[in-house]
């Protein structure tokens, strides 16, 4: 098999999969084979799930032959993050604490998308607890970043965007809590999308903090991003044909998201802002009090929540933790539970107030990540840079979060550089159309 074909979005290998030119079973030995012979393939890969693959890849191949696939991914692989329960393999959230973890059952999402027909092909790495925007984890791996070998992919979703970044998947599977998805998708030149919290069951996922915890892809396409959400709702997917963004309005979010950025992550952006506005929109700019003042709350909201799922398990055996990792879950005992609750209040209204200000535009953008990734042997002997680093990176993916919206991330144009737009919750369908839209401006 030509090892371009590797290359191609999920859509279009599913188009060639439906056409009969492409054969489901070569496909997956060929992306198995690649994982294998890859000298970055054990860095991205916690374990490859082989036998399972291969039966599903017969499978998706006796369908395609017959004429009976079941939907646009059939017979399409994929990469599951490591905190996506997988039945009979190790599922261990990236660290030592859960070492050994084997479930029973297939987490609900990966029984979805099973049924339509994807196949698995493993799981990667990802950040301890997957609670780091940096992807580094010196417990099980670090995968390098497509852009620079030497720096961080950005996390927690590492090894999901380095596995389509690389020509290892096609299409992975990431959660994002805090910019999860979205960050290592911008620093390896990725659309990657965040699903509002509640849209998409997180039954059989490892928890990090329940009340912002989401699952969504990280692909090569708005398309593909598009045809994964619609299959795992199992439901027909947005039409994108046909997206413009003659005459939308658009807000550049100004404020905070722009503090400390790193020259060529603005320069990116404001080129990539300059070709949606050539291209006919209408773009303003402005500052944002509800935004503020929900990220000023981050600490107290986030915190405490994931201190508290992780509790028990990280005083057990705390010396087999990260210690940055460590030391940012055991920050949530300093807060008094009378002001966590008082600052869920804050927040539940700073969310209405932020609807109501933007309810004039077709979205918010602003840039992914305000940095570009750093480097690895730094961030490991340098505590105080990994804080700083890894608290800037976060920050800009962390308001849609905070403010329970939907996200999507899209190559602005420049290596490692992402553009965001942001869209109100429940609304991804809008998001995705938008995004196809914005896609194909920046692309030319």
């Amino acid at each position: 098999m030509d090892k371009k074909v590797l290359r191609l979005s999920a859509a279009e290998l599913g188009r060639r999969v439906g056409a009969g030119t492409l054969c489901p079973l070569e496909l997956t030995e060929a992306y198995l084979a690649a994982i294998e012979d890859h000298p970055m393939g054990g860095r991205i890969y916690a374990r490859t799930t082989r036998a399972r693959a291969l039966t599903e890849a017969m499978a998706a191949r006796s369908r395609a032959r017959s004429g009976r696939r079941v939907g646009p991914l059939d017979g399409v692989p994929m990469s599951w993050k490591d905190l996506f329960d997988t039945a009979g393999v190790a599922t261990e959230s990236g660290t030592a604490l859960l070492k050994g973890r084997v479930p029973e059952v297939d987490a609900a999402i990966l029984q979805v998308m099973t049924r339509a027909g994807t196949i698995c092909l493993g799981k990667t790495h990802q950040t301890e607890c997957a609670y780091s925007g940096l992807g580094l984890n010196p417990v099980t791996a670090t995968p390098p970043c497509y852009n620079d070998l030497e720096a961080v992919p950005g996390g927690s979703s590492s090894g999901a965007a380095t596995s389509v970044a690389f020509g290892l998947a096609p299409l992975a599977m990431g959660s994002d809590t805090g910019g999860s998805v979205r960050i290592p998708a911008a620093w390896n030149d990725l659309v990657g999308l965040k699903t509002t919290s509640g849209r998409i069951t997180l039954e059989g996922v490892v928890p990090l903090a329940p009340k912002f915890d989401t699952a969504g892809p990280l692909a090569r396409s708005v398309e593909d991003c598009a045809l994964a959400l619609a299959v795992m709702e199992t439901r027909p997917a947005p039409d994108l044909r046909g997206a413009s963004i003659e005459g939308r309005r658009f807000l550049v979010l100004e404020g905070a998201p722009f503090e400390d950025i790193r020259p060529p992550v603005l320069d990116g952006f404001c080129e990539a802002v300059t070709l949606l506005e050539r291209a006919g929109a209408k773009v303003s700019h402005a500052t944002l009090p509800p935004v503020e003042a929900a990220l000023a709350l981050s600490a107290i909201i986030y915190t405490p929540e994931c201190y508290a799922e992780w509790r028990d398990l990280i005083e057990a055996n705390p010396d087999v933790m990260f210690a940055p990792v460590l030391e940012r879950f055991r920050s949530g005992r300093a807060h008094l539970a009378s002001d966590y609750v008082a600052a869920w209040a804050a927040l539940t209204q700073h969310r209405a107030e932020y609807l109501a200000s933007v309810a004039g535009y077709d979205a918010v953008i602003l840039p992914t990540a305000p940095n570009l990734p750093p480097n690895a042997a730094r961030l490991m002997r340098d505590h105080a840079y990994f804080t700083t680093e890894n608290l800037l990176t976060l920050r800009n993916t962390r308001i849609g979060n905070l403010l329970g919206l939907c996200a999507l991330t899209l190559p602005a144009g420049r290596p490692s550089v992402g553009l965001s737009l942001m869209c109100p919750p429940m609304q991804e369908d809008r998001l995705l159309r938008l995004g196809a839209a914005v896609e194909a401006v920046l692309q030319g």
